[in-house]
């Protein structure tokens, strides 16, 4: 069986996406990611990547033309026709409960629609009232999003939401151009061997997450974190207190992915 995801191993440079990344798979309580950069920067290859590395935990993508019914779940039309009784047809968010949602062009989405997917990922719950049906489902999901800021923005309030915030930049430098073309054309002429070439890696990055899980629960965030990360927070005059939140639920991530049980 031939391997169509592209390595994360293999992917040249964009470290700090990377990081990011793993960030968001290894503590759901850092508030997912968004993935920004202009077109061909690899950024749904960065996202797509990770499902060789997240152990159980799945990378569900949204399709672009999901609608609300598809998301969030609505009336079981056949199962209604058939025994003439109403009942709840689960969506991809109920799907995506403990696992990762992965949204492409999330900047396209339509902002309350967005507003409500972020949060339910928040709250860990959405309650579903329409059709005669009233239903709370689950959906404690890790939410990673990819945009082009050239096809348009996303609201301050909405960017909020996020944990994280990383911004994918276009190679510069000639070798490292020819490495990725190089790379390219190896996967594209026979991917399931490319694979296997980074298949010690890209196992090294999976156990190095499991690994982290595990950790994460050990890591207590002493006061003087606390101290710096609301000074930190104070000085980019950021709005609220989320932003500490996520920042030491990420140096606990951080902490982890180093096998580390202090921060």
């Amino acid at each position: 069986m031939q391997c169509m995801i592209f390595p994360l191993a293999a992917i040249v440079g964009q470290e700090t996406v990377k990081r990011a990344l793993l960030i968001a798979t290894v503590n759901p309580k850092a508030g997912g990611v968004l993935v920004v950069g202009e077109k061909g920067t690899a950024k749904s290859t960065l996202v797509r990547s990770l499902a060789e590395v997240t152990g159980e935990v799945k990378l569900i993508e949204l399709p672009l033309n999901a609608t609300e019914d598809m998301v969030f779940g609505g009336l079981d039309m056949p199962y209604a026709v058939e025994q003439g009784e109403r009942r709840f047809l689960p969506g991809i968010l109920a799907r995506a409960h403990n696992h990762i949602l992965y949204i492409d062009e999330v900047n396209l989405l339509r902002q309350d629609f967005l507003g409500s997917l972020l949060d339910a990922a928040t709250t860990g719950v959405y309650r579903v009232e329409r059709e005669g049906i009233s239903c709370l489902h689950e959906a404690a999901c890790t939410l990673v999003g990819t945009m082009n800021p050239e096809e348009g923005t996303l609201s301050p309030q909405i960017i909020d939401r996020f944990g994280l915030y990383a911004a994918v930049s276009r190679e510069q430098n000639e070798a490292d151009r020819v490495e990725i073309v190089r790379r390219i054309l190896a996967y594209e002429a026979q991917p399931a061997e490319f694979c296997q070439r980074y298949a010690a890696a890209t196992e090294g990055i999976k156990q190095q997450v499991e690994t982290a899980k595990s950790l994460l629960q050990d890591i207590a965030v002493p006061e003087a974190m606390i101290l710096l990360a609301a000074q930190m927070c104070a000085k980019a005059h950021s709005a609220g207190h989320r932003a500490e939140l996520f920042l030491l639920e990420a140096a606990r991530a951080i902490a982890a992915l180093a096998g580390r049980t202090y921060l």
